[in-house]
Formats: structure tokens, sequence, C-alpha cells
């Protein structure tokens, strides 16, 4: 069983190799873009679906608390954060609403909105893409495997920040460690941590 395991550690790290040097002047390039959204005084709102969600809640923590060292917090919204909001727009069924409709009540142009799926098809996200291209916000687009109906969205300026494997798993995997970088590269550019 512990072949299994190492099995399993292997094929993570080969995934993060495949994408990897594809990736890294993009996620700088992402970084860049989320840095001068902060320095403008904007936001950055986050939203993904089941494990994206969690990604995009470890992601708004880590800009808000911290992330390796103290600093000064970060404006970064989760958008499924308020179950209030949530849950009254999910009753009235209106599920794909339910990122779109905060978006539009908080989101700001220059505002970046940090969009999280391992598909790239899920309605409700598609939706808040949109919501965030009406309000004049930037899009960057962690997806994966061929980006989905969610890269046909993106608009000149957006950043798709694309995990191109078919394992479910790998991809989350990808997307956490992007994350990561994101907030690392976020961290030593307005800051200097090392």
């Amino acid at each position: 069983m512990s072949q299994r395991v190492y099995n399993l550690f292997q094929r993570s790290i080969e995934a993060k190799m495949q994408v990897g040097e594809e990736l890294a002047p993009l996620i700088e390039h992402a970084a860049d873009r989320l840095v001068q959204a902060l320095l403008d005084d904007k936001k950055i709102l986050v939203c993904g679906n089941g494990p994206s969600a969690a990604l995009a809640q470890i992601f708004s923590a880590s800009l808000t608390d911290r992330f390796e060292k103290e600093r000064p917090s970060l404006p970064a919204i989760w958008l499924g954060s308020n179950m209030a909001s949530y849950t009254a727009i999910v009753t009235d069924a209106q599920h794909h609403e339910v990122y779109a409709k905060p978006l539009r009540a908080l989101g700001q142009p220059s505002d970046v909105l940090l969009v999280i799926s391992s598909s790239g098809n899920s309605v409700n996200l598609i939706h808040a893409v949109t919501a965030a291209h009406d309000r004049g916000l930037s899009v960057v687009a962690l997806t994966g495997r061929n980006g989905g109906e969610l890269a046909n969205l993106l608009m000149p300026g957006d950043i798709e920040l694309r995990a191109q494997v078919n394992a479910r798993s790998r991809i989350h995997e990808i997307h956490l460690l992007v994350l990561y970088c994101l907030c690392d590269l976020i961290d030593h550019k307005l800051f200097g941590i090392d």
C-alpha cells in the first residue's frame, strides 16, 4: 500500500512539473494584476464550487489574514462567505446567480475577480464572469483540462491559468500551488517579504 501512496506523490509532482514551465510567466502576470489592483485600493473577489470553493476560501484568508509572515490585511472577499445571502439566492432557485448577485453588489470597476474551476463549465461561475465584465472587473481564471466554457468568455486583458491535465485531483493540487504562488508574489511585491 505504501507503494500506491508513493505513486500518488509521484503523479502529483509530475503533473505540477508538466504545467509549471508554461504557467510560471502567467502566474507572475496574474500576481502583477492583483498587486496593481491592491495598490489602486481595489479588492479581489474570489469564487469557486466544491473543492474550488475551499481553495477560494484559503486564498482569501491568506490575503485578509497572512500568508507566511505578518503583514497588513489585504481586501479579498470570498463571494460565498455570506451564508444568509447565499441561501436566499439559492432558495429563489437562482443557483446560477449565487456569485453573480453579490459580485454585482460589491464589485467596482478595476476590482479583480479570481474564479477557480476545474471544469470551466459551471453555470454559476460563467454568470459570475459575465457579471464581472459588465461591472468593469478584470478576471483571473484558474481552469483545468481544456478551460471549458469559462475560457471562451475571457476577454482581452483577462488572464487564464490553466492546469491542462485530466485528473480532477491533480487540477486541484495545481490550483492550490498556483494560489500559494500568487500569495507569495503578492507579499513579495507589496511588502518585500522573502
